[in-house]
């Protein structure tokens, strides 16, 4: 077996390997106590529930309030945290996790194994929507005592130990959460987690304000007395707000990244792209695929054939991003899951073949030039995805495919795409994360075709061959085989092209210099913020 956890010194003993971290230190004598970090994140999210909702906004708050059973450091190896020591099983069939001794929610209780148990099998297995992959193998969890969770899985399910972050599998109070319907649940804007900060005050369309937790398990922190994560629509505010110092920090595109550009260059700031690697975010278009003309796969090849991604990165992401064809990051190469070796819409006669495409898919240019009109949903996080679609718009025209674009607030296109499907295209990002299994699957595995589930297979595209290909590659322990699998989906994916990936997005953090220990973690903003501290 394999034993892990966080002891402070490493040892080897006879037939088990135990592996120490410390969590902690003593504060160093320039860490203070006191100050306020105020976080700019945008736009507002439309729930706390991270539980319920993987949307980018909700995650960078949340994560701040819930605990996960572990963190992760740069090279996205696992941490202790509410679990500080766990023991896979030489058939990697169960997973005894250790808990620690102490923790109190944020309402004084006791966080036990019945928090761990409820929180995975009623809550993560049935309604999160990464969590009803990265759980699926998990047919119990018992709880032989308090701190003690057992794992019992049916097959082996390695890539469920990468997502175990407060972000990604949040732990929640039982004895809170299990009252009532977790969709529609009273706490959910009323978060009450193991976490550094304790949930304040949220005042809609201006702040969610978060207080320090005095008795948050970590002696001697949180540093800072609160977090104040503010929502301002204005993108040229957001900017002036970060260059005079009223706000310290601000990621995932909410500031322009021609912006970034001019605030790099003042002597307060500093720009960060660390803090993203367990993320690897693509864009994408989304095709409505059981609609027409977009279950047509030669309309759906054609507009990606349409699209100039270098153009798109070097005039909207001003030079943050790196071209892609489909859906797996080239961050994966190192591991050999990646590959290039599939259809590639980057090439120089783009327009050529996407006319001809459409012109076999029986859509001839009216008299007015045009063949056909569609509806673009704009993703509505910001400035750059605005210009995505007035960029695409001028694509589409040019092959003769009229597009109106329509951009709404957060809850509304969520609701559009993922539970009405009432939609043709929409452009969006996702996270690879840490494996494909956790981040990839979900875009087009028939499993993820859930009504009202936010960020799976909202095209409801799906073969039973690329569906049997992923199921193999989840259990597969040969990294060569695994990499054979996934490259086989890859080609048959991106030639199908249920949605049409342009590049890889390079995500980078404006940070106030006077504010320390911000990025720690390779979940950036998504991480507590537990050791951040004011100079």
């Amino acid at each position: 077996m394999r034993l892990f956890g966080g002891f402070a010194t490493a040892v080897i003993a006879i037939g088990v390997g135990i592996v120490g971290v410390s969590l902690t230190s003593a504060p160093a004598a320039a860490q203070k106590r006191g100050g306020t970090l105020v976080q700019i994140t945008q736009p507002e999210p439309p729930t706390l529930g991270s539980y319920i909702s993987t949307a980018n906004p909700v995650g960078q708050v949340a994560a701040k309030i819930y605990d996960g059973l572990l963190e992760y450091d740069f090279d996205l190896k696992p941490l202790p945290s509410l679990a500080e020591s766990w023991v896979i099983s030489d058939e990697g069939k169960t997973v005894t996790f250790r808990l620690r001794a102490g923790v109190k929610f944020h309402d004084g209780r006791p966080f036990t194994s019945a928090d761990v148990q409820f929180s995975v099998m009623e809550v993560l297995k049935r309604v999160h929507p990464r969590g009803i992959n990265t759980f699926s193998e998990v047919t119990a969890v018992e709880t032989p005592d308090a701190q003690t969770a057992v794992f019992r899985l049916n097959r082996p399910a390695p890539y469920m130990m990468a997502a175990l972050s407060g972000y990604e599998s949040p732990m929640l109070p039982k004895h809170v959460f299990s009252q009532g319907d977790i969709r529609t649940h009273q706490n959910a804007n009323n978060p009450i987690g193991t976490g550094p900060f304790k949930f304040g005050e949220w005042r809609r369309g201006e702040f969610v304000r978060l207080d320090r937790n005095a008795d948050y398990w970590k002696p001697g922190l949180p540093y800072l007395d609160r977090i104040v994560v503010r929502f301002i629509g204005d993108t040229g505010t957001r900017a002036a707000a970060l260059e005079r110092g009223e706000a310290h920090v601000a990621g995932f595109g909410a500031v322009p990244y021609n912006d970034l550009r001019t605030l790099e260059r003042l002597p307060n700031i500093r720009i960060e792209t660390k803090g993203y690697e367990m993320l690897s975010p693509v864009v994408e278009l989304m095709f409505n695929t059981r609609k027409a003309p977009f279950d047509n796969v030669k309309v759906r090849q054609a507009i990606s054939f349409a699209i100039d991604r270098k153009f798109v990165i070097d005039n909207i992401w001003f030079g943050f991003g790196k071209p892609t064809n489909g859906p797996i990051s080239s961050n994966f190469a190192a591991s050999g899951l990646y590959t290039a070796e599939v259809m590639n819409y980057t090439v120089a006669d783009g327009v050529e073949r996407a006319n001809r495409l459409l012109d076999e898919a029986g859509f001839p240019r009216r008299a007015d030039g045009t063949r056909f009109d569609i509806v673009h949903d704009i993703t509505p996080y910001g400035e750059e995805w605005r210009r995505f679609g007035e960029y695409t718009q001028q694509a589409l025209a040019r092959i003769g495919i009229r597009s109106t674009l329509r951009y709404e607030d957060v809850a509304t296109w969520l609701k559009r795409i993922y539970t009405d499907y009432d939609f043709d295209v929409s452009s969006n990002h996702l996270f690879n994360l840490a494996d494909p299994v956790l981040g990839v699957h979900r875009a087009f595995h028939s499993r993820f075709i859930r009504p009202g589930t936010v960020f799976v297979n909202g095209v409801r595209w799906s073969t039973p061959q690329t569906d049997d290909l992923m199921d193999r590659a989840t259990i597969e322990p040969d990294a060569a085989k695994r990499a054979a699998l996934y490259a086989e989906v890859q080609k048959i994916v991106v030639e199908a092209a249920p949605l049409a990936w342009t590049h890889e997005i390079s995500f980078a953090t404006v940070l106030d210099r006077r504010f320390r220990d911000v990025i720690v973690s390779p979940l950036g903003l998504f991480s507590n913020f537990d050791r951040a501290w004011r100079e």
